[in-house]
């Protein structure tokens, strides 16, 4: 078995800092980097860019709303052709930023209220699929699992690969427990490390139930900002990594299975 281990990093902007950037670095095999509208400026950037080419692990741009207040995860009223605008300016900053660090952007994954609203609004998912597409049609699209990014993605024939999330609740048909609702979070890191060896050993999502949505699943995240960050990631490379399973970046040079 083998699976990727994805965290948004490099979500500080100016003085101020969030998460431990350098420490999940040294954990994770793919790192989505913030764009400088949710979070993130040109110095943060190039360092966590710089950063993680050191360590060899894989770099995707990860853009989201112009809302550094609320980072990035309140929606915002843009239009489906604006959102297309909006991601092509950060997908082309990253590219930018990640060069002038030596380093290549491989993939895009959305953030937030923007991944959200893609996740369930075909038309969103459209526009951030046509942007990347537009760009750059070799970068690869992450999106969530069961979800219309992954129609959107296919659609713009881009290679597209699915994540899971080790430290997020699930709902009984496979989405994600909206934040702010009973068990959005898992904040506990021996949970968060076995609800991701079940999705890596039996091939799906779990539900609310302790069902199962099977689908392939290409990449599991955790979540940088958040408190206790480190410590889940650290845990579930270790599950992982204990029960046989190999931790390496996503192929983004192999196309996937379009049913994947």
């Amino acid at each position: 078995m083998r699976i990727d281990l994805n965290c948004d990093l490099g979500e500080g902007f100016g003085a101020y800092r969030i998460g431990d950037d350098a420490a999940l670095l040294a954990i994770v095999t793919s790192a989505n980097v913030a764009c400088g509208l949710h979070a993130g400026d040109p110095e943060i950037m190039a360092a966590t860019f710089a950063e993680a080419k050191a360590r060899g692990v894989a770099v995707g741009a990860h853009p989201g709303f112009p809302d550094l207040w609320g980072f990035g995860r309140r929606r915002m009223p843009f239009s489906a052709s604006e959102i297309e605008r909006l991601v092509a300016y950060q997908v082309g900053a990253a590219q930018a930023l990640a060069a002038y660090a030596g380093h290549r952007i491989t993939y895009v994954k959305a953030h937030g209220a923007l991944s959200s609203l893609a996740a369930a609004e075909p038309e969103v998912a459209g526009a951030v699929a046509r942007a990347v597409r537009a760009v750059d049609p070799g970068l690869a699209l992450l999106a969530i699992a069961l979800s219309a990014q992954v129609a959107a993605g296919e659609a713009a024939e881009l290679a597209t690969y699915q994540e899971a999330f080790a430290d997020r609740g699930y709902t009984e048909a496979g989405g994600l427990v909206p934040r702010g609702q009973a068990g959005d979070l898992i904040t506990d890191p021996g949970k968060a490390a076995a609800q991701a060896l079940r999705i890596v050993e039996a091939g799906g999502i779990p539900t609310s139930s302790g069902g199962l949505a099977r689908t392939p699943i290409h990449s599991i995240c955790i979540h940088g900002d958040l408190e206790g960050a480190t410590l889940r990631a650290a845990a579930v490379r270790a599950g992982l990594e204990a029960a046989g399973v190999t931790l390496a970046a996503f192929g983004h040079d192999e196309r996937p299975p379009a049913s994947a």
